[in-house]
């Protein structure tokens, strides 16, 4: 379990890191060259997809941070955890759940709901 959670901890610092070349080698850490990512608004394929998803979302919100929120669960290859996105003072605005495949301590799919999106966004 201490692998999935480091799993997780890693995707949330990949979606909170302002710097290109940071969030560059994050990615590459915590997702496999091959990764898919989808979630109702958006979708991803490897590093370059991946990246360019994550630099839109800060383009958008750069005062939102993500967060962890709650357990990180998981059992072979299966990751599930949920997360919030919000500024300072209001860190639950948004909130979703993601689900993702593992192979070798990175994600190689994930698959994202969100569970709470104010109106408007």
């Amino acid at each position: 379990m201490t692998e999935l959670k480091t799993v997780a901890e890693n995707y949330i610092a990949a979606w909170n890191e302002v710097d290109a070349a940071a969030r560059r080698a994050l990615v590459a850490r915590t997702f496999t060259e091959t990764c898919a990512y989808v979630d109702p608004l958006m979708q991803g394929q490897g590093h370059d997809g991946i990246e360019a998803m994550i630099a839109g979302v800060r383009a958008r919100f750069p005062d939102f941070r993500f967060i962890l929120d709650g357990a990180v669960d998981g059992y072979g290859d299966k990751i599930r955890f949920s997360w919030a996105l919000g500024p300072a003072g209001i860190p639950d605005m948004i909130k979703g759940t993601d689900f993702g495949l593992v192979a070798e301590g990175r994600l190689q799919a994930v698959t994202g709901f969100l569970d709470k999106v104010p109106p408007g966004m």
